[in-house]
């Protein structure tokens, strides 16, 4: 009859691409599954963020699941376009709303990609200074050494200069310190020198210095340079300061002070 010569032409036009569709979305299911498993691994091996690497790998998947659902809708006769401008339309949307969120969570994918800090290490960015706690894909969260936390958007980071404080596994301090012109350089120099050296948490590599680093008008300026773990750099600058001073009052060294050019004792 007619109806069955039209449905048997119509199972002889549309069967063999139908089955190709299924059989290439039953495939391509399993391969993408595989490659997100392989993105996984590789991920890992490059030592890439554990707290990232199943966001990376499921955005993989997606992707390969889309392009997946629009071929075989192409096999099977269904007009993708009108998908297509859908797609691109709701993303447009999308990233319009959120444009300040999408901004922060490309600079933490940055972040969490080339590692300019990791956690645990001491940081300086966009002016704060803190211990990195957390890198999260759109903050990273600081503990400053008053114990305050610190919730800073990774775009702001991006976009300022960051100062590791732990790369070099030390970091040196910067003090200063005053000597009245009176006093004899090298036996300050050498005074100073011993309370670094008597200090456990002072490395001895890289090795201290003192020097001369201005004069003013009431006394010359010294600059205290000792390295120290980043752990210990609070710790350090105010123990080396009492110890320097200590020091000063056990071996009679004056400081000038501001009220005209007399020399004044230093107490404990």
């Amino acid at each position: 009859t007619t109806l069955t010569a039209q449905v048997t032409a119509w199972i002889i036009d549309h069967a063999p691409p139908f089955l190709l569709a299924v059989v290439l979305l039953i495939i391509g299911l399993k391969v993408i599954r595989q490659i997100r498993r392989s993105a996984e691994k590789a991920m890992l091996r490059a030592q890439i963020n554990e707290d990232i690497v199943p966001f990376l790998a499921a955005l993989v998947g997606i992707g390969l699941q889309i392009l997946l659902f629009l071929s075989v809708a192409g096999i099977v006769g269904i007009d993708t376009a009108s998908f297509v401008a859908v797609l691109a339309a709701a993303g447009f949307a999308v990233g319009l709303a959120l444009q300040g969120s999408l901004s922060n969570f490309a600079a933490g994918i940055i972040i969490l990609l080339f590692r300019p800090y990791r956690v645990g290490q001491w940081v300086e960015v966009a002016e704060k200074f803190g211990k990195v706690s957390k890198i999260q894909v759109f903050n990273t969260i600081m503990i400053t050494p008053g114990n305050k936390t610190l919730i800073i958007p990774n775009g702001q980071i991006i976009d300022n200069i960051v100062t590791n404080f732990s790369a070099q596994g030390s970091v040196r301090l910067e003090l200063q310190i005053s000597m009245p012109y009176k006093e004899d350089f090298p036996k300050v120099e050498s005074i100073i020198m011993n309370v670094m050296r008597e200090m456990p948490a002072v490395l001895p590599e890289p090795a201290p210095s003192v020097g001369i680093e201005t004069f003013d008008s009431h006394s010359i300026v010294l600059a205290m340079r000792p390295y120290v773990d980043p752990e210990d750099y609070w710790p350090v600058t105010y123990e080396l300061n009492q110890r320097v001073k200590a020091a000063f009052s056990q071996y009679g060294i004056q400081v000038a002070y501001s009220e005209g050019i007399e020399l004044g004792e230093i107490g404990q």
